[in-house]
């Protein structure tokens, strides 16, 4: 009873948080546009649909994903399994002394970001729009590269302590850089790929690794330090994408001297 008690609240707040949408979508049909709604009955069914799963994935992060991002976090950046791995006896641990966060970070940055659904709703529309040029799976495994190399690098800036917008810094100069010479068809859809990364499978267990390592570690604020995780994968997917994208061109270009040399 608790959990359908749960899943009504959280249902009732998805229509709330949905009907502004709706409004804008009908409104505009009927006032702006002044034309009915093809298959009316096909858009109301659709709108429950988008409801239903909204609440059932709501509850979902609710009663799993949270509790477990948050488990892990505290598990992994506990200083007793740091020393029992790294063989630190005593003393402050060093920064290679939290290896496993660091696999995990990268671990848990290419796995969410694959199962990403606007990541997916991205790829396969840029491949259909391409007409084959961009592969769905080159994309997505590109985009996860990425994320799973910034998020390793942020929990490695958390534990050293180094000021964040140092990193961010550098690595919008490298984007900037790429934006020059990769080819023009990759460069929007590579600064789009950094936003949907950002999104509702990523984020939960992102941010709770980087507020448990934090807190953790001894002189990081959980309120300075904890936060900037989800920045790192935002921006090194774009330089991932555009690197994808350019190391192809060029293989192409080789392979196609090649071929005119033989």
């Amino acid at each position: 009873m608790e959990l359908l008690s749960q899943l009504l609240g959280i249902t009732l707040s998805t229509i709330k948080d949905v009907i502004p949408i709706a409004a804008i979508i009908f409104g505009f049909q009927f006032l702006v546009i002044r034309r009915p709604i093809p298959n009316l009955k096909r858009v109301l069914i659709g709108f429950c649909y988008v409801i239903l799963g909204l609440a059932l994935f709501l509850l979902g992060l609710e009663k799993a994903l949270f509790p477990i991002g948050r488990l892990m976090a505290e598990q992994l950046t506990n200083p007793e399994f740091i020393r029992h791995w790294s063989g630190a006896v005593a003393g402050a641990l060093q920064w290679q002394d939290y290896f496993w966060v660091y696999i995990f970070a990268f671990a848990i940055g290419a796995s969410t970001t694959i199962a990403e659904p606007s990541l997916i709703a991205v790829a396969i529309k840029a491949n259909e729009v391409s007409g084959g040029a961009i592969g769905v799976w080159g994309l997505r495994i590109a985009v996860a590269i990425g994320v799973a190399v910034g998020i390793s690098l942020g929990t490695w800036r958390i534990v050293t302590g180094y000021p964040i917008h140092w990193f961010i810094i550098a690595g919008y100069i490298v984007v900037v850089v790429q934006t020059f010479y990769a080819p023009k068809l990759i460069v929007p859809l590579a600064y789009d790929s950094g936003g949907v990364t950002t999104s509702t499978v990523t984020v939960p267990l992102v941010a709770a690794l980087g507020l448990g390592l934090a807190e953790t570690v001894p002189g990081r604020s959980a309120l300075i330090d904890g936060f900037g995780l989800i920045a790192f994968a935002s921006l090194f997917p774009m330089i991932t994408v555009m690197a994808y994208a350019q190391l192809s061109e060029f293989r192409a270009k080789r392979s196609r001297k090649l071929t005119g040399e033989s």
